[in-house]
């Protein structure tokens, strides 16, 4: 079955299921995408609250402020640094529990350190609303994230009530089949209009900081506003950062921090680096690690390997009775217990796993082990290069992943005329995934699309 190019080059390699795709786009509008963030302990993050949270006491009874940020059309970070300025503190007491998409409408839990409800209801940004719940006993992190519950709206496909149905119908049979979805890193881990995330941290990782440092910057895609495009195009024909920093445009907000430090030290590609914040520089080496895992599920799969089962050789981790894989439970699968894991497996209590690799994460062994072996030799990287002499902040461990994620509360919530792009269908989907797995991984099992970039993704 036909993979765009573009997903091959994140290492998504094949699909999963063989039934055809519905087509159609996602995000035509922003409020075509909504995900809400739900924590462990059942708290949910809503966009629409059903009730209003009422007042909380003033009184700094704890250090953790626990708010809901509703954000449209931000990304992340860069809503976070929004807040920081507005009550005038250092964006790194401002935590989350997970990274949200930019190009969608989103709620999501943050801590606050040492502020008071009456500081975070001052706050006014456009398209940001923080709400404050509560106070909370630690600062948050990904440890209380359980998953995301998204709200999908597919425009302009071009296909009968009755096609799009059996469809989508024959796509949710042949993963229930396979037993989920099949738990690649999607494509905002590298970047869609400009997929380079990853190449810079492979450079990284290679210990070539100006390599990296010119592929973030001036490396240029043709999907990119012309303006940056061209700003990059001359940044990489005349090497000259000063010139770079008059003409590169106010959004590349991350380049224009590197490139002001780079105006001064012309040769100190590592300081560059460290103008970043701490969580950006980390995602360079963290999406390289993801494009192996994704290249290690692609052949998996290509191989006829099952994604249900485990093989000799293979590692299988424990699952918690919420869901979550518990990744650092494992084994190596040996030959004599085959049958013992299989049906752990099969009973929902173990799943198969492959390694995010890193300095302190080996291969598998057996028959996966060997693909992922040829793959590195094919990428000429060992797991120790992940330990980064030059910025040891940002060296990777790894960690193992589960080749499978559940879809969980999937419903068909609607059918119907497209008003926006006549005479066409839209199609709203609702479904919950658990930390750590991209909504775009199933919506591209179900769309089939030939060009993500115009599909939305």
């Amino acid at each position: 079955m036909f993979v765009p190019k573009l997903e091959k080059l994140m290492g998504i390699e094949v699909h999963a299921t063989r039934s055809l795709g519905i087509g159609g786009a996602i995000r035509q509008f922003v409020e075509d995408f909504i995900v809400e963030e739900v924590l462990v302990n059942g708290s949910k993050a809503q966009v629409y609250p059903v009730k209003d949270y009422g007042e909380i006491e003033d009184a700094k009874k704890e250090r953790y402020l626990l708010c809901v940020l509703i954000k449209r059309n931000w990304d992340t970070f860069r809503a976070i640094r929004e807040i920081a300025n507005q009550l005038n503190i250092n964006s790194g007491r401002v935590q989350i529990a997970g990274i949200k998409d930019a190009k969608a409408v989103t709620a999501q839990h943050i801590t606050i350190e040492d502020v008071t409800p009456k500081e975070v209801k001052k706050i006014k940004v456009s398209d940001i609303e923080v709400r404050p719940l509560g106070y909370f006993r630690s600062k948050l992190s990904s440890y209380f994230l359980l998953g995301n519950n998204f709200h999908v709206t597919i425009r302009a496909v071009n296909h009968s009530k009755t096609t799009i149905k059996k469809r989508l119908a024959e796509t949710l049979k042949e993963l229930k089949t396979i037993g989920g979805v099949p738990n690649f890193f999607g494509h905002q881990r590298f970047g869609t209009t400009r997929p380079i995330t990853h190449l810079v941290g492979k450079a990284i990782v290679q210990g070539n900081f100006k390599k990296a440092a010119m592929l973030f910057l001036a490396k240029p895609s043709p999907f990119e506003h012309p303006e940056s495009r061209e700003a990059r195009e001359q940044l990489h024909s005349t090497q000259d950062f000063e010139k770079a920093l008059k003409i590169f445009p106010k959004q590349l907000h991350y380049e224009r921090l590197m490139l002001k430090h780079l105006a001064k030290k012309p040769k100190d590609f590592v300081g560059a680096f460290r103008r970043l914040p701490p969580k950006l520089r980390q995602l360079f080496p963290q999406a390289y690690q993801a494009y192996l895992f994704n290249k290690f599920l692609s052949r998996r799969i290509a191989c006829g390997l099952p994604l249900n089962r485990v093989e000799a050789g293979d590692y299988i981790v424990n699952v918690e009775r919420s869901g979550l894989p518990m990744i650092r439970m494992y084994k190596i699968v040996g030959a004599q217990k085959l049958g013992e894991f299989n049906q752990g497996v099969k009973k929902g209590r173990m799943r198969l796993a492959l390694p995010i690799i890193g300095f302190k994460q080996s291969t598998s062994q057996g028959v996966q082990g060997e693909i992922e072996k040829e793959i590195l030799e094919e990428e000429g990287i060992t797991p120790e290069q992940f330990k980064i002499s030059l910025m040891p902040e940002i060296s990777a461990k790894g960690e193992l992943r589960t080749a499978l994620t559940e879809l969980r509360d999937y419903s068909l919530c609607e059918i119907s005329r497209d008003t926006a792009n006549p005479p066409k269908y839209l199609v709203r989907v609702h479904f919950t995934l658990y930390r750590g797995s991209y909504a775009t991984v199933f919506l591209r099992e179900i769309m089939k699309p030939r060009n993500p970039i115009k599909a939305g993704f």
